[in-house]
């Protein structure tokens, strides 16, 4: 029951990424997003340029670009499914 809790409080997440172009990139990105509290199961789909994810309410759409940029990237845009 407290799985299905805390699923219900998570939103899926969609954030354009410009600058990847290899596996590296893509989970470089990947491990720097899963450092970010609340963020689970980050995806990066190189081709797509894209990452799919799933967030707790409490995270902020400032720290999702920071990681990003950590990882040596830019977060175009953020959008939330």
């Amino acid at each position: 029951m407290f799985r299905q809790e805390v699923r219900e409080k998570m939103k899926k997440l969609k954030i354009s990424i410009e600058g990847m172009h290899c596996a590296s990139c893509a989970s470089n990105i990947e491990r720097s997003l899963s450092k970010v509290n609340g963020v689970k199961n980050p995806r990066v789909n190189l081709i797509m340029k894209k990452c799919y994810a799933e967030i707790e309410d409490n995270v902020k759409e400032e720290d999702l670009k920071k990681a990003v940029k950590r990882a040596g990237y830019e977060a175009k845009s953020i959008e939330f499914e």
